[in-house]
């Protein structure tokens, strides 16, 4: 949901403060309130979190929550639900004082969006943030849809994405 009207920069969405817990992100620089997270879309990022630590990915390449400047129209800045960060990027972000992966760092490995109930957030998830991860380069887009019952595995091919689509009980990513 768009609450504001005004065009920002990065710099002024960065300095944003609106004395909430609302999270926020920033749209071609429009500051879009998210929605709260649904009990399941919190469930299905921690279990992918302790399942990635399970497989042998160190805990400091997790992040849930951080964000990552993207490409836009205007300034975007998005807010994934989890992400699977390089070495080179978990070096970059130690003792940075927020947690943002911006435009002049190497882009995440894996970004892992939970998509929430509503037409804008389905659509965001499935068709802008692709093109915007995409175009970061980043390696991996998960789409993540508990409605649907699927993931969406987007894999970043000679720069870009190639899907497959995991439905029901068909054998998942997950399924290593």
């Amino acid at each position: 949901m768009t609450i504001a009207a005004q065009i920002m920069s990065l710099e002024e969405f960065f300095n944003y403060d609106d004395r909430t817990d609302t999270r926020y992100e920033l749209e071609d620089g429009k500051l879009l309130a998210m929605p709260t997270e649904s009990e399941i879309n919190r469930r299905i990022a921690t279990f992918l979190l302790v399942y990635f630590a399970q497989l042998g990915i160190a805990f400091s390449r997790l992040t849930m929550k951080t964000e990552v400047v993207v490409s836009g129209r205007r300034a975007t800045v998005r807010l994934p639900d989890l992400m699977v960060l390089t070495e080179e990027l978990t070096e970059e972000l130690a003792g940075a004082n927020r947690s943002l992966v911006t435009l002049d760092m190497p882009p995440p490995q894996l970004v892992v969006e939970v998509v929430s109930q509503g037409g804008e957030n389905e659509a965001r998830d499935y068709r802008y943030k692709r093109s915007q991860y995409q175009a970061r380069g980043i390696a991996e887009y998960w789409i993540v849809d508990p409605m649907q019952e699927r993931i969406t595995v987007l894999s970043l091919v000679a720069g870009l994405y190639e899907e497959a689509v995991y439905e029901g009980l068909q054998r998942s990513p997950l399924h290593c």
